[in-house]
Formats: structure tokens, sequence, C-alpha cells
């Protein structure tokens, strides 16, 4: 006997019957409801704003990216401070002027990490404080492939080496710099002091 496509053989109906059988029904309204601890507390409502086109509602388009991963300023926000507040909050609004600086642009990987080590490690033996490690913004280069390409790699880059050894025993506080001294594109580094 020939099957169509789409049918089931009679093991598979069996089959099928054996796990119907032994399953439950989910009860949706246990599975979806909030966990907070005061139920008394009421939810806050959004509203989406709608724009009015020739008297008809229309919707608004959304953004949808496909980035999990806080971005790069977000994450320098996100870090507590290690240094002084007073300082922190001068070095924020660009009042503090860094000792010495070094400008990365243009540099490979291969060649920047080691020219910020061994800047990090001079500055910190001359017993320089505040060092201004210029990144630049970086270039756009995803080109809408499969895969996509990080924005300013050095950028991001930057502040994983000086979490690393050797570096991470000098460095007290990273902190993206005053728009004054360079913005996104550099990073102001502050160095613990010497013993």
């Amino acid at each position: 006997m020939k099957r169509k496509h789409g049918q089931l053989s009679d093991d598979d109906l069996a089959i099928w019957r054996q796990v119907t059988e032994r399953t439950e029904k989910l009860d949706l309204n246990s599975l979806f409801t909030p966990e907070t601890s005061s139920p008394a507390t009421p939810l806050p409502v959004f509203r989406k704003p709608k724009t009015v086109l020739l008297g008809k509602p229309v919707a608004q388009p959304h953004k949808t990216t496909q980035d999990l991963m806080p971005s790069l300023p977000d994450q320098m926000r996100n870090v507590p401070v290690q240094m002084d507040q007073k300082a922190f909050g001068k070095l924020k609004r660009g009042k503090l002027q860094p000792e010495g600086r070094i400008d990365l642009h243009g540099m490979t990987l291969d060649r920047a990490h080691p020219a910020l080590t061994r800047f990090i490690l001079s500055s910190n033996k001359s017993g320089k404080r505040l060092v201004l490690v210029i990144t630049g913004k970086g270039k756009q280069r995803d080109k809408g492939g499969p895969i996509p390409v990080r924005h300013g790699v050095l950028r991001h880059q930057v502040p994983q080496w000086l979490a690393m050894p050797p570096l991470k025993s000098l460095v007290l506080q990273v902190s993206q710099a005053h728009i004054s001294h360079g913005g996104g594109g550099a990073y102001y580094v502050y160095l613990r002091r010497q013993r």
C-alpha cells in the first residue's frame, strides 16, 4: 500500500498516541504571572506614541538590534569608581589635565598592545597619575556580512588590556575621556600611587 505525502504510518500513529497520553496540559496563567514581592504594587503602563496620517494612526517602526552586549559607554558607566569621588568628578568634567598621552591611531593590535604596555609601565615608574590613551573612534567597516564587525577595534580592546596583568595592578580607574580630550575616541587612565 502506497502512503500519500504527509500521512503517518500505523506505527507512527501508535507512537504519537502514547506520547499524547503521557502529556499534561500546561496552565498558561501560572507560567506568565509576574513574580513581585508585593502583589499590591501596580505595574507601570507604557504607551507607544502614535502618529496620525490622514486621520489614521500609523504604527511607529521599532529598532531591533542583534547585539546583546551593552554598548561600550554603558559598560564603562557601570564600572564602580575606585578613585576619590571628588577627583573623579573633576576627571569626568575634563578639569584634570593628563600628565602623559599616547596616540594609538592607525596602529594594528599587535603593535598597539606592546606600545600601551610600555607607556603605562614607564608612566607609573615616573610617578604620573593621570594619562590619556587615544584610540580613535574607529572606522565603520561592517559590509553587512553574516558576521558583524565591531566598530573601533582598538577602542574596545584597550580597556580589556588595561584590566589584564601586568597593567591591572597599576591601573586604578579607566574612564572615557571628556570631549575636550577626545571624547569617545580616548580614555583617561588613572594610575595607582607608587609604593
